[in-house]
Formats: structure tokens, sequence, C-alpha cells
């Protein structure tokens, strides 16, 4: 390794080690909210482009394949959030003892091949129920045909999009935030070249917009994979140290299973939710997905937070730092209420303005205001909510990351049935609201149960064992 790497890896280190608690979290949440902000941009502009054809059912489309994006996000997620946080945990562990470092070569191995392998099982299978998936998904007569092509290409770069989620989440857990967003901006300025070409040049419509979003993933991968090539001191993506060893495993899908159970009731509430909001028509789930959309901006603010500080608890964690991991977790509550309290009431403020840049149709905006609104309310919640998962996540407390990742999908179902039953469209765009007010104070009162856990792993040094060469 170069002096000018060695010098990047340590200043990446440094921030998780020693910085001031303000400048690691800015270093670390900073590079990731703006990365989110931008995705979150290209979300809203890429409807917009969807919404330049003029055609309802491919707004729809977009929205009944909405639950492929989870789908990703939960096979990236188990091997990238749990073997990120994993190796996060190990290079603080590393020093108090400087052998731990040889292990996070077999983690990160491991996490990226098995979210390739994983994304290629499910992709394959999602090819060959296409049809049986699509009705499953709820799209109607009118949106069938343009939600089968976005959904079947997207399923072919399910590999390309778990691996992409899972590198972004190592790359972070050595603190390279910098780098991340690097990547993410990259793939996103691709993906809006990509969406020019495909959509308003070549007319591909949602086909040409999935298309645009699995070739942008390439060159976000093609970034990240060099970069821990010739930059990371103790990882390798090279397939000679995958291994399938418990030590490796456990501790990975302990921390990861919560991601899949996630994705999973996301997808089970996104059909649910999709079957009983298109009783009420296409206008309601154009405006459905455009408020979304919208939301999104401070709600990606909120989470370049939540999972940017993630790292920095693992190592404080790892390392048995109880005074920083206290630091750390306060002062990443602080930022959470500011931009919650900040940019929520923005968008609120401009929600008329913001909801007829989108649509001139008078329906679609009224419902659409409701959403919005209800949304942005939802968020609040949530970016709390987010924050004691990360925390979970990163001192390695399974159980609790799992109740956290799966609450929402279990509370959500029967809530949105019961308020479609009881105050129809109404209650269903309020049940998310609820549901996420709920969550969080089952957050609390979990956070409050670990707490004796959680100082014990403190004062035992490390989380986690040594891993066993010998076991390889």
């Amino acid at each position: 390794m170069s002096t000018v790497q060695a010098d990047a890896v340590g200043t990446n280190r440094w921030y998780l080690s020693t910085a001031p608690i303000a400048r690691a979290l800015v270093h670390l949440c900073v590079p990731m909210a703006a990365a989110m902000v931008v995705s979150a941009f290209y979300n809203v502009v890429n409807g917009g482009f969807i919404g330049s054809q003029h055609d309802t059912a491919l707004l729809a489309a977009i929205t009944f394949g909405t639950p492929l994006l989870g789908l990703v996000m939960a096979f990236g997620g188990i091997f990238g959030v749990g073997g990120g946080a994993l190796i996060s945990r190990l290079l603080g562990a590393a020093e108090n003892d400087p052998a731990r470092a040889g292990e996070i070569k077999h983690v990160s191995s491991f996490a990226v091949w098995g979210s390739v392998i994983a994304g290629a099982v499910v992709g394959g299978a999602g090819l060959l129920l296409l049809h049986p998936l699509v009705t499953l998904l709820g799209a109607d007569a009118a949106a069938a045909s343009a939600t089968r092509s976005y959904v079947a290409v997207m399923l072919a770069f399910v590999p390309v999009l778990a691996a992409a989620f899972c590198l972004e989440q190592l790359v972070r857990a050595e603190g390279a935030a910098r780098q991340a967003m690097t990547g993410l901006i990259a793939q996103t300025v691709a993906n809006l070249v990509l969406d020019v070409l495909f959509i308003l040049v070549l007319h591909w419509g949602v086909a040409g917009a999935a298309l645009a979003i699995g070739l942008a993933n390439v060159v976000s991968i093609a970034y990240w994979a060099a970069w821990l090539q010739r930059r990371s001191e103790h990882m390798s993506l090279a397939p000679r140290w995958f291994t399938l060893r418990p030590a490796v495993l456990k501790p990975v899908f302990g921390v990861g299973a919560g991601q899949l159970f996630q994705a999973a009731f996301l997808i089970v509430t996104s059909l649910v939710l999709n079957n009983l909001a298109a009783a009420y028509g296409d206008s309601a789930l154009a405006a459905m997905g455009v408020a979304v959309r919208i939301a999104q901006v401070p709600e990606f603010l909120v989470m370049g937070v939540t999972i940017g500080v993630l790292p920095l608890l693992a190592y404080a964690y790892g390392k048995g730092d109880r005074a920083r991991l206290a630091a750390a977790l306060r002062g990443s509550t602080i930022a959470v209420g500011a931009v919650v309290l900040l940019f929520s009431t923005t968008v609120f403020l401009l929600r008329h303005q913001v909801l007829a840049a989108f649509s001139a149709d008078h329906s679609v905006l009224t419902v659409g205001v409701t959403i919005l609104t209800a949304q942005l309310t939802a968020m609040i919640a949530n970016g709390f909510t987010g924050l004691i998962t990360s925390l979970f996540q990163a001192t390695g407390r399974a159980l609790p990351a799992t109740v956290m990742s799966t609450a929402q999908g279990v509370l959500f179902i029967p809530v949105v049935i019961l308020g479609n039953l009881w105050f129809g469209l109404t209650g269903i765009i309020w049940a998310l609201t609820l549901t996420e007010i709920t969550v969080l104070l089952t957050g609390v009162v979990l956070l409050l149960a670990s707490r004796r856990s959680i100082a014990r792993g403190l004062g035992e040094g490390t989380p986690e064992r040594a891993l066993d060469m010998a076991d390889a």
C-alpha cells in the first residue's frame, strides 16, 4: 500500500476511532445524506420522466414494482448490513488485538459473493414466475403490461443491485463515507443520463427506466470494487477468501436477517396496499407513487444520519469505548431531530406547489396532498426508529434488530386492512403513520430492555470471540 493510500485509510479510521464526535458525524453522515438526497432527487426526476409520457398506467406500474426494490434491499442487506457491521466491530476490536483485522478478508468476500449468489437465485426464480408475480403485485389490466416489462428487467438485474448495495455497506464499514457517496452519485448521474436515452430518446418507457437503474448500478460496483481493491487495508473481494464457517455466518446473518424480514414484510405490505388502493382507481395509485417520491427527500436525509452513524457505533462497541458510543448516539439523535423538524416542515409548507409539478390531474393532486402529509408525519417517527435499529445492528443485538425490522410489517397489515374497512382510502393513507409511531414506541421499550446487555458487551471489550482460523 502506498503512502497516499495509507494516509487515506488512516484518516477514515481516525474518524471512527478518536475524532471529535461532531467531526466524525459530519464525515460519516453528511456525505451519506447528500448521496441519499441526490438519489431521492433522481427518484423524483425519474417520476417526472415517466409522467412526461402522459400515461397514468406507467406511473402505476412503477408503484406496483416498488416491492422489488425491497427485495434487492433484502438480499443486499443480509450480507451488506450484517457484514459491514461485523467488519466495523472487528476494526474496533483490532485496536486491542491487531490479529482480529485478519478476519475481515473472510467476512468481506463472503458478503459480496453471498449477495451475488442469493440475488441470482431470487432473480432467476422471479423470471420463471413472472406472470403470476405481476398478478400478485396487484397490477390491474390497464397497468399489467407495463408492470410486467418493468419487473422483468428489474429481476434480471437483482444480482447486480444486491451486490451494489452490499459493496456500499462494506465501503462505509471502514469509515469511507465520501467514497460511498461518490459511488452513489456516480450511479445517480449515470441513471439520469440513461433515463434520457432510454425514456425520452428511445421511448422504452418503464422497461427503459428499469434498464437504466440496472446499468447505473454496474457503474457504482466498478467504482467501489476498484476502491476496495486499491485502498482497503484489510478487505478482499477475492473468491479464495470466501468461507461458510459458522463463525462468519452467524454474526452476519444474525444482524442481516432483519433486513430480509423487513423486505419480506415490505413486499407483503406493498401487495396489500396496492390491492387495497387499486379499488380506488389509478389516480390514487399514481398520487401515492408521486407523494412517496417527494417525501423521500427529507426521509433520505434522516437515513443519511441513521445509516451513516452505524460504523461509528459499531467501531466504538467493538473497541469497548463506552463514552464514545454514548456520545455518538447522543449526537446522532440531535441530528435526526433537527433534520425532521426542518425539512419535513419545509416540504409540508410547499406540498401543493411540489405536487403540481408532477401532475395537472385534480384528483391526483387532491389525494396526493393528503398522502404527502401522512408520509411526512410517519417519517418523523421513522427517523428515530431507524437510529434505534442502527444501534442494535451496530452492537450485534440480533433479536431486537430483527424485531425492529419486522415490527412495521407485522403491525401495518392489520392496521391498513382495518383502516380501509372503517375509513376507506383515508384509512389506507394514514395506516403507515399510525404504524410508524407504534414501532417507535416498541423500539424505546426494547432499548430500555437491552441497556444492560449492551453495557456487558462493552465491559467485555469485544462483542464477538475471535474467529477460529482452524475452522477454515
